[in-house]
């Protein structure tokens, strides 16, 4: 073999290492992990910010790794050919194809890959320096390809850029994220549960997790004030609202605290307390407002407590920072509350619910689906599907579960039995 042939098959090989270059950085760079850089570029780590100021101008890195890739593997190809034909006639134009097209498949496409994908943050952290440096040298060149690309596609219209992505979408990505780690194992299902609940804050409305005006505690502010102590003692809430000549109208709030504040100075003449003056103001929210926007309102306010109007702003319930909190880490039961079996598991895989449990409750602990668009409650939902107060017995079908009222008490649904839907069973005994 003449040294102008050695020479030619040393450049092969440079070239095809070159291409696996290419290959496994491209692979690297892309998968490797966002949040993890991101975290190592707010420490300082020199090689991440490089790896994110290259994210930032992905459409320059993807059109050099190209050129870069095309460009080694078309100069291999041809100097492979020029050789082969040198060594064995017009023949070895067939043996350059079929050679270099295995050896550039295995050594510079499926190897490099590999290693990369297992290795995505280790090796993307180490060819960071020679990619960014490619970008800006190849630059020219890329804008010129580029510029010939856009001019090309402007007749098909597909030239506009579709932009960054919109809120909506990096929601969704994130929540996608989410679920595959929870398949994975990587999360488990309560932290699954948590994370969904914080993305959620977003669309789910305080009217949604509120306490109905039917289940709330309220005081007559013309009770003797012995009484309302000892309604105070009594209630397991710290906070009371109390109304004056009808329930509608709400005067203020009563809290555990500022009572006890209130007595202790009036220890010797409880009956000249003057309750009003012990109230603090009432705090109406619309009951269409954000969970997220509520808490912040909560943070900003710092309170703990406000009561939820309607349009027409009739009360509806109240809500309490409490309520949003459960929504992502569940319930929250102290030494007061007051302990309700609000789910009862049957042997035949139904569960028979409480009428004002939250659809959105039963989801997330069942991992069910059931539809939660028209209604808040499980007696919502029998609510919607009957189209009228259903008597005991009536049953309903929704997306495949069955609703069969069990408890009915005047116009109020108090209990629903629940049939999962095929396939749902086994979730709902898991989850008991």
């Amino acid at each position: 073999m003449s040294t102008g042939q050695i020479i030619t098959v040393a450049a092969i090989g440079l070239l095809i290492l070159l291409s696996g270059f290419f290959s496994g950085s491209e692979t690297a760079i892309t998968a490797a992990s966002r949040a993890r850089l991101h975290h190592l570029e707010k420490k300082g780590n020199r090689r991440a910010k490089m790896i994110g100021e290259l994210m930032r101008q992905r459409e320059r890195f993807i059109s050099t790794i190209l050129l870069g890739n095309n460009a080694v593997n078309i100069l291999a190809a041809a100097l492979s050919t020029s050789l082969l034909i040198s060594v064995a006639g017009e023949v070895g134009v067939f043996y350059a194809t079929v050679g270099l097209t295995l050896i550039i498949l295995i050594f510079a496409e499926v190897l490099p890959k590999t290693y990369a994908i297992g290795n995505a943050d280790r090796f993307a952290l180490a060819v960071v320096p020679i990619l960014l440096a490619l970008v800006w040298l190849l630059t020219p060149a890329v804008l010129a390809v580029r510029g010939i690309v856009y001019v090309t596609l402007m007749p098909f219209g597909a030239h506009k850029s579709a932009g960054n992505g919109n809120k909506e979408e990096a929601g969704e990505e994130l929540r996608g994220a989410i679920s595959l780690q929870a398949e994975e194992g990587a999360v488990i299902k309560h932290e699954h549960d948590m994370l969904h609940g914080i993305l959620d804050l977003d669309e789910v409305a305080v009217g949604e997790v509120m306490t109905h005006r039917n289940n709330m505690e309220m005081i007559d502010i013309e009770t003797p004030v012995r009484a309302i102590l000892d309604r105070v003692v009594e209630s397991p809430f710290t906070r009371i609202p109390l109304w004056r000549d009808e329930p509608e109208n709400i005067v203020g709030v009563l809290h555990g605290k500022d009572l006890l504040r209130a007595i202790q100075s009036h220890w010797n003449d409880i009956e000249g307390l003057d309750i009003e003056q012990v109230l603090t103001p009432p705090w109406f929210v619309p009951e269409t407002t954000a969970l997220r926007e509520q808490l912040n309102a909560f943070r900003e306010r710092r309170a703990h407590f406000a009561l939820v109007v309607d349009e027409y702003g009739s009360v509806m319930g109240l809500v309490t920072l409490e309520d949003i909190l459960e929504e992502i880490v569940g319930d929250i039961v102290d030494e007061h509350d007051i302990a309700l079996r609000r789910t009862v598991a049957r042997a035949d895989g139904s569960v028979l619910v409480a009428g004002d449990t939250t659809i959105r409750d039963l989801n997330r602990r069942f991992e069910w689906d059931l539809p939660d668009e028209e209604a808040a409650t499980i007696a919502g939902l029998a609510l919607h599907l009957a189209q009228q107060i259903p008597q005991i017995g009536g049953r309903f079908e929704s997306g495949g579960f069955i609703l069969d009222v069990r408890g009915r008490q005047k116009n109020r649904i108090t209990s629903v039995r629940v049939f999962p839907a095929p396939g749902k069973e086994k979730d709902s005994e898991e989850n008991e």
